[in-house]
């Protein structure tokens, strides 16, 4: 997990696995660029992609508190960012827990626009509502429309405990290939802290228990107690399996009990391993101290309590090897971050630093998500705007990630190019409210764009002489401009110069719409801004039902 130099809570962009099925797809139309290192096990036609309360008493008991989840998603298309890609069915796995309520992945209901329950050994689907969701920790919660479904079936209780390897496991779901509930058995066989999907990570725990596609949700049990929920299998692998151990599933709980959910606590700050010997008799320090060196801390100001070449030490009161693992238990080592997401005490977590020769107790503010320039979109869709022959829309992580799977061509060019949207890929925003504005497919066939080249995948610099902040700038530019023209520069000098007249841009955009089926010349959150008023809007409604 460790370079040179790492950033936690930093996302690591590494070549993905190969593996079946829509994750690793090259970004095309339609395409939707799952982000997770193993094959999620939600199931896909044609594609292989805690309180205590009383415990179900007997193995049908426990049977009775499995569900099957059937969910109609619709993800983005973006290269048609007005429109979504064609509804496809997946299924996978829930239980019941304590609140009358369903535990499942995030995975297996994101961007659902319909979800369904089924009961073990019932015919009948009762509809439900995704409550809660965190599609970085893989975790979302239902609830059904019915709430006498829970009569009949009680919750299963979340282990307070990680389960010590070679333990058995039993993995219950609905995998493919039958309609009965399915019963896999195996052993823990590893447990560390490793990424996730959307730059999240977390304890994930390695059984050998036989999990495929469909089994997505289902509960891993020892004894009576839920010790994990499976979400993903290793790609070309035998009885490779991942589960998503308790301990993650109570701070996902614990998180969305006022309402919302926040996400897990992460370090911003960049820290390397003290392992070199000119290192540690550079820092003075002695055989005995052990630690990360902080080489760049994430706040820049005097107030901020890290310093570059503090060497931490302790997490609370937990110590920090100088590879940057703690030690959970006699026989595991894993990474610091562990401890960080556990103790942090709403906005800060205690730490112990060596500087100047000396221990100094501080508190260090944490984030709860990591600020980002092109953010993932976390279940929502990406905003657009239509502007004659032109589409604008936001660069995401999403998009991007798409764009550089493997070795695509696209990929190469946005690098040969020297594209912020590879130069800037890990930044933060340089001012609130920052976005990359990029044209997410050709341009329309129509005269005004007679001429031109297509600027696909190109960054919007400016729009008659204005820096473009964010997409709603330049919609506001667009609208309460008197020029006669509009002219658009981007970023980089292969991509030429497009110039317009204004008024015939207006005039052809309704047309456009019109030609192309699409409904709206904006996406719901920029129309109001576009209609509010300034220069001639002629172009306000926008588009044919």
């Amino acid at each position: 997990m460790y370079n040179r130099i790492r950033s936690f809570g930093h996302i690591q962009h590494e070549p993905p696995r190969r593996a079946k099925g829509p994750m690793h797809m090259a970004y095309r139309k339609g395409t939707f660029p799952w982000a997770c290192a193993a094959l999620l096990l939600c199931g896909l036609p044609c594609a292989l992609a805690g309180q205590d309360t009383e415990a179900p008493g007997t193995a049908l008991e426990v049977e009775d508190s499995i569900v099957k989840v059937f969910a109609t998603i619709r993800p983005p298309d973006f290269s048609q960012p007005w429109t979504k890609q064609p509804a496809r069915e997946v299924n996978g796995t829930g239980f019941v827990i304590e609140g009358d309520r369903i535990l499942t992945n995030a995975h297996v209901v994101l961007y659902a626009n319909q979800v369904q329950i089924q009961g073990n050994r019932s015919s009948a689907r009762i509809t439900a509502s995704v409550e809660h969701i965190a599609p970085g920790i893989d975790l979302a919660v239902l609830k059904p429309e019915d709430p006498s479904f829970f009569a009949s079936h009680a919750p299963l209780v979340l282990s307070d405990a990680l389960p010590p390897v070679r333990d058995s496991v039993l993995v219950y779901g609905y995998p493919y290939g039958g309609d009965n509930l399915s019963i896999t058995k195996g052993i823990v066989s590893r447990i560390d802290f490793a990424p996730y999907n959307y730059g999240t990570a977390g304890l994930r725990v390695q059984i050998d228990a036989a999990i495929n596609p469909g089994n997505s949700g289902g509960p891993a049990l020892v004894g009576d107690r839920v010790v994990g929920v499976a979400f993903s299998m290793l790609a070309e692998s035998q009885n490779i399996g991942y589960i998503i151990p308790s301990e993650e599933v109570d701070l996902f709980l614990s998180d969305i009990r006022d309402g919302s959910y926040d996400g897990k606590a992460i370090m911003l700050d960049m820290l390397q391993t003290l392992e070199n010997p000119a290192l540690r008799e550079y820092l003075n320090l002695d055989g005995g101290t052990e630690g990360l060196v902080v080489h760049a801390p994430y706040g820049s100001g005097s107030s901020y309590p890290l310093r570059k070449w503090d060497v931490l030490s302790r997490i609370e009161d937990t110590p920090v090897d100088n590879q940057g693992n703690i030690l959970l238990d006699d026989n595991l080592k894993i990474s610091f971050a562990y401890i960080v997401q556990k103790a942090a005490k709403g906005a800060t977590v205690g730490l112990t630093v060596v500087r100047d020769g000396g221990l100094v107790a501080l508190e260090l503010p944490i984030v709860r998500r990591r600020p980002m320039l092109m953010p993932f979109l976390m279940g929502d869709y990406p905003p657009y705007f239509i502007l004659g022959p032109i589409v604008f829309s936001v660069a995401s992580e999403d998009l991007v990630g798409a764009l550089m799977t493997g070795r695509s061509a696209a990929g190469n060019s946005l690098s040969l190019a020297g594209s912020p949207l590879v130069t800037r890929r890990n930044d933060a925003p340089a001012f609130d409210g920052e976005e990359l504005v990029v044209v997410p497919c050709p341009l329309f066939s129509h005269p005004l764009a007679k001429g031109y080249g297509h600027p696909t995948m190109n960054v919007v610099e400016s729009v008659n002489g204005i820096a473009i902040r964010n997409l709603r700038h330049l919609v506001e530019v667009v609208r309460d401009s008197s020029d006669e023209f509009i002219t658009i520069e981007f970023f980089g000098r292969v991509t030429e110069s497009l110039v317009f007249r204004r008024a015939d841009m207006i005039r052809g955009t309704e047309d456009i719409l019109n030609d192309s089926g699409i409904r709206n010349l904006a996406s719901p959150d920029l129309l109001p801004v576009w209609n509010g008023g300034g220069g001639d809007g002629e172009a306000a409604g926008g588009g044919s039902d």
